[in-house]
């Protein structure tokens, strides 16, 4: 059932709540409680925020009984809604569009970005207008981004466990509502202003050729499990927005570790989704979405069902089958970890490239078939649904674990700044401290560090698929071993701009990897290597070699202590056309991979008319000759990547 009613007198700044009458049954999965406001899931902004007290909790929490009747009013501490006026003069904005073959993801924290940010002025640092300010456009574009991925900016919540103990919820993965901005990252106090400083900001980042993704978190809501508060939801109609127990519908259904899951089978939990979705792109111009734990989303009963309602609905939806569909691909349910699984238009963020590439440079045994397959877009992972390289989002760190530079100074995490006993955070990092745990002055160690950093971007760029840079990778950022950092609201977690000799190097090699994916088709295929013979000319789209310039023999694939091999992307047998019909062709790329501590002399293939391969990327960064011939060794360093090209000949005279 859904109410409604019309009030001509409540004009925009209007702030109101809704106070909803029934049982309070807890075992029956009722939990009305008309003393409790509760916010309008279809607000727009909020224009008071929540201040904790008894008084929000459905339940008497002196007596620890979530089935206890509260009778506190809530209305002094309750967050209240605000009525607002979205208009807003869009101009001539458009969609950037880009295809997702071209696409560079960039993930950032709205307030981490330019909190610390000098050439920001001061009252924008940390929010929407300082993150479409021209020194943030201007470091985007020279990276070569083509989409920002924005962490969550849904109006969240800070735990009350958090605040009691004197931190934030940082990372923001605690909605308290789907449609409203968050309002601590918008550089004014007023919500209709805030609003619009949101859509600036979209508005701008359009203009510099930039796509706006949202996180989002519809798996579940900031009200926790029965012991949380009663702010929205479950004063509204706890039964029907929440998955509750079978059992017991006193309890909650929980696959995200947060307490609680909306519940997927309810029509108008369905249509709130798909209302909030369609809202951020209609009236917001937002260009796609990345869904947090995206398993939780198919889980209609018990088990997940890639194919479910959910994602029905957004593929027969003409406007959100339109944008780009991110998935988080697993929860912490059983059978959760759903990475390969999803349907088609979807892409997902692929775990199993970032544990690849991270266990192969760590030096682990046993790792170059695995290593090849990611390289390559993950064919294993996606072909067989009828996806392409482009359903794979590749990274090798996200907000959520090690920074880059952390990856390669810590073998374990060190999370007591968290206040857990460093119990939090995953322990399955696969870093590797190269032999000093955190901060050293030994030049040894950090001269290895930066290499691995090298290595670890150069091969994210120079793979097929989408790659994703977490913001302050190329920075050098560095949370000092925190890889939980979700309520670190200060320098651990806020970018420093200020760079050294090292940082300002390391991010110009990230700038100029970053141009090599752009300019290069072959990195940018729509369609899986076949790994034969396209033409009939005796060479393959993709090949491997041995550092003896062989093909990749089955012993060489097999062999644990094998952790050297070199791969060649073909660019004049892409055998793609683009959006004109034009045969897509470009440069050959040869990506020689030396995981081992030793030099490797690598007899490099031979290339068509001897042209003579050059030289382009090293993260040895040693004074090398920039050309070499074919069948020429190259002395590969150890722990290092070095990448080739040979121009294609032109199209024109092949087809002659």
């Amino acid at each position: 059932m859904v109410f409604h009613c019309y009030l001509p007198a409540c004009e925009p700044g209007q702030l109101y709540g809704f106070r909803v009458h029934g049982p309070y049954q807890p075992q029956q999965g009722h939990r009305f409680n008309p003393n409790k406001l509760a916010i309008d899931p279809y607000a727009k902004a909020i224009g008071r925020p929540l201040s904790w007290d008894a008084s929000v909790f459905g339940y008497d929490i002196t007596s620890a009984d979530d089935r206890s009747y509260g009778g506190l009013d809530s209305a002094a501490h309750a967050p209240l809604a605000a009525v607002v006026d979205g208009a807003f003069t869009w101009g001539d904005d458009r969609p950037p569009r880009t295809p997702w073959h071209r696409t560079l993801i960039y993930e950032t924290h709205v307030r981490g970005l330019t909190k610390m940010h000098p050439d920001v002025s001061a009252d924008k640092r940390g929010t929407y207008a300082g993150l479409a300010s021209e020194p943030v456009i201007a470091h985007l574009k020279r990276l070569g981004v083509t989409a920002i991925e924005l962490m969550p900016v849904h109006c969240h919540i800070d735990d009350h466990t958090l605040v009691q103990a004197g931190r934030k919820n940082y990372w923001g993965y605690n909605t308290l509502s789907y449609f409203a901005l968050h309002p601590e990252y918008a550089s004014k106090n007023l919500p209709a202003a805030q609003l619009a400083e949101f859509k600036s900001m979209v508005r701008t980042l359009h203009a510099a050729g930039i796509e706006v993704i949202l996180d989002v978190v519809y798996n579940h809501t900031c009200e926790g499990n029965q012991f949380g508060p009663s702010l929205s939801w479950r004063a509204i109609d706890n039964a029907s927005y929440y998955k509750l127990s079978p059992e017991d519908s006193r309890y909650y259904m929980d696959f995200t570790g947060c307490g609680n899951m909306l519940n997927m089978q309810h029509p108008r939990v369905l249509q709130l989704i798909m209302d909030s979705l369609r809202y951020w792109v209609t009236e917001c111009h937002v260009d796609g979405f990345r869904f947090d734990l995206a398993s939780t989303l198919a889980r209609e009963l018990h088990e997940v069902n890639r194919l479910g309602a959910f994602f029905d609905i957004i593929h027969q939806d003409p406007v959100l089958s339109q944008v780009k569909l991110i998935a988080e691909p697993w929860d912490v349910g059983p059978g959760g970890y759903q990475v390969g699984n999803f349907p088609v238009l979807w892409t997902e963020w692929n775990g199993k490239y970032r544990d690849a590439i991270r266990k192969f440079w760590r030096g682990d045994g046993g790792q170059v078939s695995e290593m090849a397959e990611r390289l390559c877009g993950s064919r294993d992972l996606y072909a067989r649904t009828g996806r392409k390289p482009y359903a794979s989002i590749n990274f090798v760190t996200a907000h959520d674990g090690f920074p880059l530079h952390d990856l390669v100074s810590f073998n374990d995490k060190h999370n007591e700044a968290n206040g857990e006993g460093n119990r939090d955070g995953s322990n399955d990092n696969f870093s590797w401290n190269c032999g000093a745990e955190g901060e050293t002055n030994d030049p040894a160690v950090l001269r290895l560090r930066e290499r691995q950093k090298r290595n670890l971007i150069a091969t994210l760029l120079f793979s097929e698929g989408v790659p994703m840079i977490l913001a302050g990778d190329e920075l050098g950022h560095t949370q000092r071993g925190n890889n939980n950092a979700f309520c670190q609201d200060n320098d651990l977690t806020w970018l420093n701009w200020n760079l050294d000799d090292r940082k300002q190097s390391f991010l110009d090699f990230v700038t100029r990897c970053t141009r090599m994916f752009n300019q290069q088709p072959a990195l940018q295929r729509r369609n899986f290597f076949l790994g034969r013979d396209i033409r009939g000319e005796g060479i393959k789209d993709v090949s491997f070699f041995e550092p003896s310039g062989r093909d990749m023999s089955d012993d060489a694939w097999s062999q644990s202590s094998t952790r050297c091999f070199g791969v060649r992307f073909a660019g004049d047998l892409i055998d793609e056309v683009d959006e004109n019909g034009e045969p897509v062709v470009g440069d050959t790329l040869l990506l020689l991979i030396n995981a081992g501590d030793d030099k490797v002399p690598f007899q490099l293939p031979p290339t068509r008319d001897d042209v003579k391969w050059e030289l382009v990327i090293d993260t040895a960064a040693e004074d090398r000759d920039q050309h070499w011939t074919g069948e020429s060794p190259f002395p590969l360093l150890g722990r290092s990547l070095a990448l080739f090209l040979v121009p294609t000949p032109d199209i024109s005279k092949m087809q002659d």
